[in-house]
Order: structure tokens, then C-alpha cells, then sequence
């Protein structure tokens, strides 16, 4: 068997002692693009930090493997560096720090000397002009006073720079509105259609269906009280959509 994916097996984890996952199980393929989703409370953003290693979050069973390497056992940093991006539903604003500093700063940690100033500077001005980003961002500090759709649109310029092998998208479509939901689909979908993003896997967390309608999935998963209930295609979102999730709770219960 392959050891390539993202790969989540029987994955438990507390936060204060609580346990919040139940035991998961999840693979994300290299170039796949897998859907996370549940009611508010159920563990998916648990999921997300405990992947990349925040230090509240305690995994007490289970493993995780990013290409056959053990993630559980890297610093946060280092799970980075494998290639593991996650795309905050809060990004923190920091002042006085612009955002080509930032950027360069980041590429340079995940990929050292991979790339000279100019050369990366000609690198971020062509994945902005992919994005379709006004070069003027680059001069601004990073988060400070920006709107949310500003902020998700920073952060898919981070994601399209580092080009990860596989990118955790947490709620990335809280509080936008409809067109920056659509600038995040046609973002995933350039880094997707890119020679650096052609095999990057994604797992896109979130609450509401809204988001999969600028971005397919190829696998919906739905989380429950820390346990993944239910697994289907593209379909199974279209159905939450319409039922909403206390059908899927009901026949949950039922197989209990």
C-alpha cells in the first residue's frame, strides 16, 4: 500500500482534559480535494490544530502521517516544512510587519535559499497577478485593518507562494461575503490548475455548504460529537444543504 496521502487513523485528542475526537479516520490524497463537515461543537477545528501541532491540543491516540512521515512527531515548524499549510478562520493581524516580509520570511523558513529576494519577488508578483491581486498589497501590514475578505485573500497568496502538499482550510468562508467566496473557489482552483499545486491536497473544513459551491469536492465527510458519522460524494453536501444536519444526527443514532 502506498504511504502517500495525508493520512488520520483513529486519531483522538483532549483540550483541558476533554476528549474532543473519538477516533478518526481520514486520508487525503495528493491532489484530492476532501470537504469537512458538522454542526458548530463537533471537532472539526480541534482536528485542524491538532494536525498542526498547537500546543493545547493533546493527542492521546492515534496517528498521523503526511507521505509515510510521522507528523505527530514534528514540532509545529517542522510539520510545515513537510509541506502542511493551515489557512487560520481568524488569521491574526500584526503591525508593522509588511506583507512581503512576511511572505519571503515564510517561504524562506519552509524552503531555505530555495529562492534569491528577486527571484521570489518575481515568484509573488506572478502568483498576485494569477490571483488577480493589486501589487500595492505588498506594502501594507500584515492583517492590520484589513476586511475579512482581504485577509482570506492573503492567505491564499501565502498557500499559491508556499505551495504545500497538502492545505487544511479551516472555516475559511466565516463571515465573507459572496464575492470573496468566490475569489477563495477560483483561488483554490488556480493553485490546483498550478505546477506547484497540481498535487496538493486539500481539506476544506467548514459549516455550511456554501463554500463547495465554488469549490468541488471530490469526498464530503461529516464530523459528529469528535467522529466522522458519514462519508459520500459531492451529493452528500447538496443533500445537508437541503435537510440540514439533524437527518444524518437521527440516522446516526439509529446504527448506534
Amino acid at each position: 500500500m502506498s504511504d502517500q496521502g495525508l493520512r488520520i487513523t483513529d486519531l483522538h485528542c483532549s483540550v483541558e482534559g476533554n476528549e474532543i475526537l473519538k477516533g478518526i479516520d481520514l486520508i487525503v490524497e495528493p491532489g484530492s480535494v476532501h470537504a469537512l463537515m458538522g454542526p458548530n461543537g463537533s471537532g472539526k477545528s480541534t482536528l485542524a490544530f491538532s494536525l498542526t501541532g498547537h500546543p493545547h491540543y493533546t493527542i492521546t491516540g492515534g496517528t498521523t502521517t503526511l507521505d509515510g512521515t510521522d507528523l505527530l512527531a514534528l514540532a509545529p515548524d517542522k510539520r510545515a516544512k513537510a509541506g502542511l499549510f493551515l489557512s487560520f478562520q481568524y488569521p491574526a493581524a500584526i503591525p508593522g510587519v509588511k506583507v512581503a516580509n512576511f511572505l519571503f520570511a515564510a517561504r524562506q523558513t519552509v524552503k531555505p535559499g530555495e529562492l534569491t529576494p528577486g527571484k521570489f519577488r518575481t515568484l509573488l508578483l506572478e502568483k498576485m497577478d494569477v490571483l488577480g491581486m493589486d501589487p500595492s498589497f505588498l506594502g501594507r501590514y500584515l492583517n492590520d485593518g484589513f476586511s475579512g475578505g482581504e485577509k482570506k485573500r492573503l492567505e491564499m497568496l501565502q498557500m499559491a507562494v508556499l505551495g504545500p502538499k497538502y492545505a487544511v482550510l479551516d472555516e475559511t468562508d466565516s463571515g465573507l461575503d459572496v464575492d470573496a467566496l468566490k475569489y477563495v473557489g477560483d483561488s483554490v482552483k488556480s493553485l490546483r490548475e498550478s505546477d506547484e499545486g497540481r498535487k496538493t491536497g486539500f481539506l476544506i473544513i467548514t459549516h455550511y455548504p456554501r463554500i463547495l459551491q465554488h469549490i468541488t469536492a471530490d469526498v464530503v465527510h461529516v464530523m459528529m460529537d469528535g467522529r466522522i458519522v458519514k462519508t459520500g460524494g459531492p451529493d452528500l453536501a447538496q443533500r445537508i444543504e437541503r435537510e440540514g444536519y439533524d437527518t444524518i444526527r437521527e440516522e446516526t443514532a439509529a446504527r448506534a
